[in-house]
């Protein structure tokens, strides 16, 4: 799987959910290879869009497509302070129907070392134990710089997601639970409170 973010400040934010129900209208069916998308705008006005495909390669086709670049002319019109993110590296926690989230946060941030923090597990643990209130995670590994993050997190709403309170830790899990908060910095949330999930078409065939 391969994930591209784009984010930058809302200027128009009916604008940009038009723009991309649009997208899904008029070019999702040719899009080969996207899986969907989540997005949406903070009450602070940062606009969020993630972009899930199959590969890279796939990803990289759709955006060099004409009927694309010309959509993004227009869609670009209602954003300010635009950067977009590649993650080569995906990896998705917990089997829920995403489409139902009612509520989405997005955390960025920065780990110094990502395989001693994959080692360290914990994540799908988490989400068994508090389900059905979350739904399910993405966490995708920026390409650039080496150790930036996204994670995308699928709550059913956002009164289940402040109920959520995970259990104190164990003695044993307390010191594998400190390493992990250690290695994350400058971390960064987007509360997405209107979710718009995008799903692609459904092709009937005879």
């Amino acid at each position: 799987m391969f994930i591209q973010v784009m984010q930058g400040r809302a200027l128009d934010p009916p604008g940009i959910r038009r723009e991309l129900n649009r997208w899904q209208r008029q070019l999702a069916t040719d899009a080969d290879g996207w899986l969907g998308a989540t997005a949406g705008v903070t009450e602070d006005g940062w606009s969020v869009v993630v972009m899930y495909f199959d590969t890279e390669r796939q990803a990289r086709r759709n955006s060099d497509r004409p009927e694309h670049r010309a959509w993004w002319r227009e869609a670009s019109q209602h954003l300010g302070e635009v950067a977009f993110h590649d993650a080569p590296k995906v990896r998705l926690f917990g089997d829920g129907r995403l489409d139902l989230a009612g509520y989405v946060q997005v955390i960025q941030g920065h780990i110094d070392d990502l395989e001693r923090m994959a080692s360290l597990g914990g994540d799908q643990e988490v989400l068994a134990r508090e389900a059905p209130h979350i739904l399910g995670m993405t966490v995708a590994e920026h390409a650039n710089p080496p150790g930036d993050f996204t994670q995308i997190l699928y709550f059913t709403s956002e009164p289940d997601a402040q109920r959520f309170a995970p259990e104190p830790p164990t003695q044993t899990d307390e010191p594998a639970q400190q390493e992990r908060r250690g290695l994350m910095t400058n971390l960064r949330a987007f509360d997405l409170r209107e979710p718009q999930i995008l799903v692609p078409p459904v092709v009937v065939t005879y």
